[in-house]
């Protein structure tokens, strides 16, 4: 019965692989808007698009945890994306307590710890099994720009100007943290099922993330565009960074859905 359910999705792969390019960038902005209405639709309070990406993120730090601990290995785990993206949940932590102090705050406080001890498993206990020759990927390529961005646009809001800062550097980290990962994936061709359910819950997360902005621009006719901001900059620059990180993480996706559709249980991307 599984295989039955399963034909029909991977019929539906190979008639999108055999499309041209320009049909393929159609069928997935199709898609994309249809998410988008239906979560529109959906989903009354916006904002709850925000919890559930950032549950989801720790839901998929879990999955890395298993893979830790159960399999005594971190092959195919990138340590520079783990430790970006703890830098970036220490720095929205650090405002986020200043700003907000709810929710979202416990959810990147145990997301936080949880990357943590990813980064502890992976540079001693695990060391011997991490392919540090692929993830050669240095972190200053990332910080330093976005450390850069975040001091010219921030949000214009009535809290300390270092909690606007670090806000905004935790977002434009976050939009690109992954990209150590993804050109690990990229130099292995061959992904294990964990590190795949891994990289697919970041995203869905940062789709869900992107959808709030996109959704809360669209109500609003546009003029949400310029309620807060440095110079009208600052949500014009948050979308723009979610944008990005869906992108990223997109073409990954759709090779994931592809496999599961098959049954295959490694994720297997195209030689460039």
């Amino acid at each position: 019965m599984g295989r039955k359910r399963i034909e029909p999705l991977s019929k539906l792969f190979i008639w999108v692989r055999r499309q041209s390019t320009k049909v393929k960038a159609l069928l997935a902005v199709v898609t994309v808007v249809a998410a988008l209405v239906a979560l529109n639709f959906l989903v009354k309070d916006h904002n709850q698009f925000f919890v559930a990406s950032e549950a989801i993120h720790f839901i998929g730090i879990l999955v890395l945890i298993y893979k830790l601990t159960t399999q005594k290995t971190c092959s195919g785990l990138s340590l520079r994306t783990q430790e970006l993206t703890a830098i970036f949940l220490a720095s929205r932590l650090c405002c986020s307590v200043v700003m907000e102090g709810d929710i979202h705050t416990f959810l990147d406080f145990v997301t936080l710890v949880s990357t943590l001890w990813v980064i502890y498993m992976i540079r001693f206990p695990l060391k011997s099994s991490y392919i540090s020759e692929l993830d050669n990927m240095p972190l200053y390529y990332v910080v330093l720009p976005c450390a850069v961005v975040a001091l010219l646009i921030d949000p214009y809001t009535p809290h300390p100007k270092i909690a606007r800062i670090l806000w905004a550097f935790a977002v434009y980290m976050e939009s690109v943290s992954v990209l150590p990962q993804l050109r690990m994936m990229q130099n292995t061709k061959m992904i294990e099922p964990f590190t795949a359910h891994y990289v697919f819950a970041l995203g869905i997360a940062r789709f869900l993330g992107c959808a709030h902005w996109l959704i809360k621009v669209y109500n609003s006719a546009g003029h949400y565009l310029f309620l807060v901001g440095s110079g009208y900059l600052w949500l014009p620059m948050v979308i723009v960074s979610e944008i990005v990180q869906t992108f990223i993480l997109a073409d990954f996706c759709y090779y994931y859905v592809k496999s599961a559709a098959s049954g295959q249980l490694l994720v297997s991307l195209p030689r460039v």
